[in-house]
């Protein structure tokens, strides 16, 4: 019987997993944790983002310069079968009014348990603690356990260990030196879905930490002078910027910053208001109140905004409402790195589709699959991470099926389950 290791016990791993539950087949999924879907579960502690409702064309998009490479993957294993899949588990979800998909119960909890539940059934063996650091040298996998040293012979591997972020649940890249004497091709992991550092006065970082800031746009121009805008919020944190806004231009942000070592983005603190309408606002005598209480009362700023434009405007330019009106218009926030890739939600690089074939196999390695974060593709949160990680583990999982079955040193008689769909 075909023996196939899975290495990482995320949503791609446990993915693969199902996909290979059949008979015929012998299933061990490995992870280095003491339980699996460590990070899965804390994606959703604040409510689990499963998939997203928009339409296909533009749910490919998120995936930027790798939506050719994603697009297949997504077209075996779309957002609405996503859904489906999650309803067989018993998890019934809804759409949000974002067009985020979530399950109703808004927690990943019960879907985990369900899910495990099913693979377990189905006769997938789980072994935890097992920290796998590569192949001996007769291309045995090997794993650091609590009893020692293990190594397991295997007909078929996929890798599925995640990328950078998030260390202490698993996702630590240790993988990438290990893939790399093998000659994989891997583009540098870098941090996605951060935040970024700002070099606040002290005075405002102590004042202002941990304040969201609503009903804001955001604009700048990358390197290759693409223009960007985007309204929502985001949050000033004691070293710079993150949130929702920050993190749905991370990518750009990061590679700007990348080209030139920094890069300026505008903020519109009052996106409702016009430039003229704001002056004539703030023009009127403010008689006995301060410039607080006048910014307030005629313009709607305060808090945080009005911190952000102290921290921006001198004394005196504070008190000129051409000035302070311009500077709600198109406050400049200087950004010089993005946060540590351990912070990041989740991480861009890995090893690059060049080094795979359609099936998501390493070329220079045969019988060696790949699924998940760990490949070279980033997206955005709100369920596209999650969705191509699920179909990604989909995918290298028929790969894997596909691959044995091309495999002469089988007997003949032996009967492998079929890839059709």
């Amino acid at each position: 019987m075909p023996n196939i290791a899975i290495i990482g016990g995320g949503p791609a791993g446990l993915m693969a997993a199902e996909v290979l539950s059949q008979p015929g087949l012998e299933i061990h999924l490995y992870d280095a944790m003491p339980s699996v879907g460590r990070k899965f579960l804390l994606a959703g502690i604040g409510g689990l983002n499963l998939t997203h409702a928009e339409p296909f064309n533009d749910f490919v998009v998120r995936f930027g310069t790798r939506q050719s490479e994603i697009m297949p993957l997504l077209k075996r294993f779309t957002p609405q079968m996503v859904r489906d899949w999650a309803h067989d588990l018993g998890i019934e979800t809804f759409v949000g009014s974002s067009q985020r998909v979530f399950p109703l119960e808004m927690k990943a909890a019960p879907l985990l348990r369900a899910w495990l539940r099913r693979l377990r059934t189905a006769g997938v063996m789980f072994h935890t603690r097992h920290r796998w650091y590569g192949w001996n040298e007769n291309q045995a996998l090997k794993f650091l356990t609590p009893e020692g040293e293990k190594r397991v012979q295997a007909d078929a591997v996929i890798l599925a260990l995640g990328g950078g972020s998030w260390a202490k649940l698993g996702s630590d890249g240790a993988w990438l030196p290990l893939l790399a004497e093998k000659n994989v091709l891997i583009a540098p992991l870098q941090p996605a879905n951060c935040g970024f550092e700002v070099l606040w006065s002290a005075h405002f970082s102590s004042r202002s930490a941990a304040q969201p800031l609503k009903s804001v746009s955001l604009s700048f121009t990358d390197a290759a002078g693409k223009n960007y805008q985007k309204r929502g919020e985001l949050m000033i944190t004691a070293t710079g910027v993150e949130g929702s806004l920050i993190y749905a231009l991370s990518a750009p942000l990061r590679d700007t910053i990348n080209v030139q070592g920094s890069v300026t983005f505008f903020l519109d603190l009052a996106p409702d208001k016009s430039l003229p309408n704001l002056v004539n606002a703030l023009a009127k005598p403010r008689g006995a109140k301060s410039v607080a209480n006048h910014l307030r009362s005629r313009v709607g700023i305060e808090g945080v905004k009005a911190g952000l434009l102290r921290e921006h405007l001198s004394t005196t330019a504070f008190a000129d409402s051409t000035l302070v009106a311009a500077a709600i218009k198109a406050l400049p926030i200087t950004l010089i790195a993005p946060r540590p890739i351990d912070e990041a939600i989740s991480t861009a690089g890995g090893v690059c589709f060049e080094s795979l074939d359609a099936q998501l196999m390493i070329k220079t390695l045969p019988g060696v699959f790949c699924a998940g974060e760990m490949l070279d593709w980033e997206a955005p949160t709100g369920g596209y991470l999650l969705t191509a990680a699920l179909a990604s583990g989909r995918a290298a999982g028929l790969g894997a099926l596909s691959w044995l079955q091309t495999r002469k040193h089988f007997h003949q008689s032996q009967t492998l389950p079929t890839t059709s769909e």
